[in-house]
Formats: C-alpha cells, structure tokens, sequence
C-alpha cells in the first residue's frame, strides 16, 4: 500500500550541500505536517522506485557535468534498456539541482535525471529548479521559491498531504526541532581500558576513525580510516617570492604501509586545523575538553546512561573530536545553524538579528554576511555572544571537517614509496577586504618537513585515465593544472626508455615566465631531442605567458599557432587530457579545438562539434577541472 501522505527525499551530494538542502525540505515538510524520509540515493533501491508515489529529488552536479558518487549506482540502474516508458507511471517527482553556472555544463546531472524519471513515465510536480552558486544569495535563491511552488502545488493534488496547509505558519520560527544527535557521556577511571596504548601511529589512525565515524555527516562514513600516513620530506616554493602567487611542490613519504597509485590519481588528504582556534572555540563554547564521549543518532543509542556498561563504540576525547570531525575555523555555517542559535541568544537584540538571517526576508543579508565574508563557524559564534548551543547543537550543525582532494603529480615508477603534489597556496580578500586562507593548502604551506608530522591521507582514482605507452597525447594543463602532467611525462619517459612510445603534445600556461613557470626545467629537459617531448619524437612543449606582453596569451592561441600539430596527433588517434581552473578554460579549449577541426580537416562547425563529442563518448577526450 503507497502512503500518499509521506515525501521521499532522495539526495545526491558530493561537498554536502545537496545533503543540506535536502534535510531543509524534510523539515519544512514535517513543519506542514507530513511524513518525510531523507536518504542518500546510494542507501535507495532504484528497483522500489515505481512503489512510491512522491518523491523529491536533490542532486548536486561535480566537475564537468559529473553525477556525484552516491548516484551512480542509481543513475545506471535508470539507464537499463529494459525499463519500459511505463516503468514508473504513477509516480510524481520534482528535481532541484545544485550547480554553478561558472561550469560548461551547469546542473547537468540534475538535467539529465529530470529527463530520465519523465522518459520512465513519472509525471512531474513542478519544474525542475535549479540551484546557482552565482546567484547573490547562492542556491537558495532559487530553492526558496521552487519550494512554496512544490508545497503549494502537492497541497492541491491532495490537500491531506500538509493538514497545516502548504505555507509555513511559523515565520518567528517559535518551534525548535529536536536535534538528530546524542552525546554519551563517559568516566575516565573506567574507560582507561578502552584508551589505545599502542604505537602514536596506530593511535592517530584509530582516534580519526573513532571521531569521523561517530559524525553526523553522512557522506564521509566509509572513509573514516585513513589509507596511509605520509610525512613530508620537501616543501618547495615554485614561484617567485613576492610575485603574488604561492604554488608549492609537496614531497611525502609513506610511513604505514606501501602505497599504490598510477598516473592521473588523486590525494584527499585530512587537513590539521589551528590548536589555538580550536581552544577558542572550546572556550567560546564553555565545553570541557578533557570528557570522553561517544555521539549516536537521536533515540537509536548503542549504550546506556550508566557508565558501567561498556559502550560497543569506543570514545574519544571532546577535543579531538571537535579536532578531526567539525571543521569550526574554515567553513561557513548554513543557514538553519543561525535559525538554531536564534532559540539560544539571551541578548533581544542577537535574537532578532540571528532571527532576520533566517528568514526569507533575510536570506541576502545573510548570504552577504556570511558565505560572500566565508564567516566561519568560530567568527558566527563570536559575533553572537550571548547565544549558547548545547553541544549536541553543535555536533549537528557545525560542517565537517572534510579532506580536501589534489591531483598527484608524480609516477610510482619513478619515485617508489613517494607522493608529490602541486599545491596553489589559496588566499583570497572578501568584499570587506578580509584576508581568507584556504585550510588544507594553507596547512600544509606551513609543515617543516623536519618535524615529521603525519598525514592522514586517502588515494582515489582521478578523472583522468592512465594512459597505455603507445597511445599518443594532446595534454593542456595551465598553472597547477600541469600537476597530472608531471606525472605522465615521468611515467612516459621511463616507459620509452624500454621500448617504442606514443608521441606527447603539451600546452603549458601561467602568467609571467620570471614569475611562475611551474617546474620550467623539467618540462624543458624532457623537450630536448630525444626526449617524450621533443619535436623529433613528433611530440612538442608550447607556453603562453599571459601576462609577458600586452596582448594576453592563452594556451589556446598557442594551440591555434599550432594547429597542424595538433591535428596531426588528433587525427592519428590521439586522446586529449585537460586539466586545470574551471571558469572558462576547459570551454574556451574546446572551442579552440572546434576551430582547429574545421581548420584543418574542412569541415563545418556542427561536424567539428560532433567529432568531438564523439571523441569523448569513445573516453579520449578527458577533463578534469577544480574552482
């Protein structure tokens, strides 16, 4: 029997924003008096979609119109040949997807599905809405409105679905939900037993896992331990000091266990975060650093009250779990986190204003206010003294800390045992002219190799496939965009001093040549005769300086100066790799690449266009892109 009072709410989140915007429907949902259930779409059985009758689709799209992770298994089942054009007649859907306007192919994977569940038969509330990070008030410029048409549209199809009716009663937002999270509590005299005393190592490695699989944050529980610990064994500066930019090469060693990758993977690694930021918000909090808790989900704990039962979940000191799971000095809070507060601030004045934030009324302010300044959560806190959440609050509401992914720069042939990276120190001013820090590259800039700090890190596959030997290569990687790149060339020239290999074509890009041109002697080495990237191994190394003479200087008009070049590989059957910044890059490539298709081979735009598409449908044509 299909309970047509109750919403499904399945989302696809990569970074967590879909997850939040996904929760905020349940919520308001419940607020108007129906049933919701929130799942990941990887915790969904596709097959027991066509017994719902209402379900409301979140769906953030990644890279260059990727779906994220947690809806490939979805998406693959959906794209079965044998599900008929009735498959899920009777069930209503709505899609909002997440995106950024900046990206070639914006909500693409939000797109696609809204397609899909209407080509299967499923018959769409309203229409899809799609969320920009380049709105002025981010995606929620246009969640806001999509959703009082959702509410308002199902209360029509059946007015018992809201028996609230389908707009929120409760503007001054006087009801406070009960939070999703319990803290245990434990006695440190009995809980000794359950305190690693083994190696530091083993000891790190179980306290990230202990800390990281008790956070509510659902999209990083299976990977709570880390693959290896590295240490840094050389941090180098590639740009010149002064110039304005900050571009590190980032030498690790693997200290656990042996590691394996191949060309084109990518490192996430957990970053450190600032003791004394930590202390501060402790101190901000009034919590106590030195407790042993454990956290569960609301009325689903695995332990009891009374301290003498052991909990099957070992604990882990407050402080470090706020240390390894709650990122409280880099990330932006949401807006329900100002909502929440508002019930805890004893100042009228604090109330009113953290109350204005989270209303709709408020929401630009508070975009201007908090995501454009990217306040964080200890800067919130700060700003709002007299308001003071209960831990379990802040457990819920605090982001988590996450890992943050860089591509490898390096191959395992040449450099047994180690990692590289290449590594864009990210500092940025807000609109109010406030120095902001990206957390990860940040920390990382500021390790001395000498003093042997572990790295928690995780190895995943890359956008970018390994290429075979003998597959010729058209590789555009401007700034840290050569990163990958690095690691092809070192992988190909060890492989050609074995045998026969496939010509490679690289366009390197940066602003000045004096200033930050990225491993210049490598790429220069391996461009002189006989080597992977020299001319009379049909291969070539070109660089744009944007920035050396009036006229700015791309890698695509290097590609253009170049075009018989490049066609004269593409044309053999060779595939391309571009990597780098995406704002305008990867489409402005893709343009150039059009042009020179026509150019070369006379054809016309829509057939230059189709050759290309076909080029990445047949997996030679790869991007991989990062904001």
């Amino acid at each position: 029997m299909v309970d047509k009072t109750r919403l499904l709410i399945l989302y696809a989140s990569q970074t967590g924003n879909a997850l939040d915007a996904a929760e905020r429907v349940g919520r308001e949902a419940e607020r108007l008096g129906c049933s919701a259930h929130v799942l990941s779409m990887d915790e969904f059985d596709a097959n027991c979609l066509p017994d719902e009758d209402i379900v409301i689709f979140i769906v953030s799209t990644t890279g260059q119109g990727d779906n994220p992770d947690s809806m490939k298994v979805f998406w693959r089942y959906l794209l079965q040949r044998n599900l008929s054009q009735h498959w899920l007649e009777g069930v209503h859907y709505a899609v909002f997807g997440l995106g950024d306007s900046g990206y070639q192919k914006y909500n693409f994977a939000a797109k696609k599905l809204d397609k899909r569940l209407s080509d299967l038969g499923a018959k769409a509330i309203v229409d899809r809405g799609l969320g920009d990070d380049q709105h002025p008030s981010g995606y929620e410029g246009s969640l806001d409105p999509w959703l009082s048409s959702l509410w308002l549209r199902l209360y029509q199809m059946n007015p018992t679905i809201f028996p609230r009716g389908p707009v929120l009663t409760d503007p001054d937002m006087k009801v406070l939900d009960c939070p999703k999270v319990k803290i245990m509590y434990h006695d440190i005299d009995e809980m000794q037993s359950l305190l690693s005393t083994t190696s530091d190592l083993d000891c790190i490695e179980m306290q990230i896992e202990r800390a990281r699989s008790m956070s509510p944050a659902r999209h990083f529980h299976d990977r709570n331990r880390p693959h290896c610990f590295l240490q840094m064994i050389k941090n180098q500066q590639l740009t010149r000091e002064g110039c304005g930019k900050d571009v590190r090469h980032f030498e690790f060693e693997a200290l656990s266990s042996g590691i394996n990758y191949q060309v084109g993977d990518a490192l996430e690694v957990l970053p450190g975060q600032n003791p004394a930021a930590i202390d501060a918000f402790i101190r901000r909090c009034n919590l106590n650093p030195d407790l042993l808790i454990t956290v569960h989900p609301q009325g689903r704990e695995s332990c009891s009250p009374d301290s003498s039962q052991t909990p099957s979940r070992p604990p882990v000191k407050l402080r470090k779990f706020v240390e390894l799971a709650m990122d409280i000095a880099s990330a932006s809070p949401r807006r329900y986190f100002f909502e929440v507060l508002s019930f805890f601030a004893s100042a009228q004045h604090e109330k009113e204003r953290l109350q204005y934030f989270a209303s709709p009324e408020g929401r630009d302010d508070l975009y201007q206010y908090n995501q454009k300044e990217r306040r964080t959560v200890l800067e919130v806190l700060e700003d709002f003294p007299s308001a003071q959440l209960p831990f379990e609050w802040l457990v819920q509401l605090v982001p988590p800390l996450k890992t943050r992914a860089f591509s490898i720069s390096s191959s395992l042939s040449a450099h047994p045992n180690q990692v590289h990276l290449t590594v864009d120190v990210v500092s940025w001013k807000t609109p109010f002219k406030r120095k902001r820090t990206g957390l990860c590259s940040t920390w990382l800039a500021g390790l001395n190799p000498q003093e042997r700090v572990h790295v928690p890190v995780w190895f995943q596959k890359g956008s970018l496939p390994p290429p075979l030997p003998s597959l010729p290569l058209l590789l555009i990687g401007p700034g840290t965009g050569c990163a990958p790149f690095r690691g092809f060339v070192e992988e190909r020239a060890i492989q050609s001093a074995s045998g026969s290999t496939g010509p490679v074509l690289f366009f390197f890009g940066c602003r000045n040549e004096e200033n930050d041109f990225l491993y210049r002697d490598f790429w220069l080495s391996h461009a002189q005769r006989g080597g992977v990237l020299s001319e009379d191994k049909g291969g070539g190394f070109f660089v744009a300086f944007s920035r050396d003479q009036p006229q700015k200087v791309y890698v695509q008009h290097k590609m253009q100066k170049e075009s018989q070049k490049v066609w004269s590989l593409l044309s053999a059957g060779a595939s391309t790799y571009v990597a780098g910044s995406s704002t305008k890059m990867p489409a402005d490539v893709q343009s150039c690449l059009e042009e020179i298709v026509m150019k070369e081979s006379g054809v016309t735009k829509e057939a230059a266009v189709r050759w290309l598409r076909a080029q990445e449908k047949a997996g030679k044509y790869h991007v991989e892109a990062w904001s």
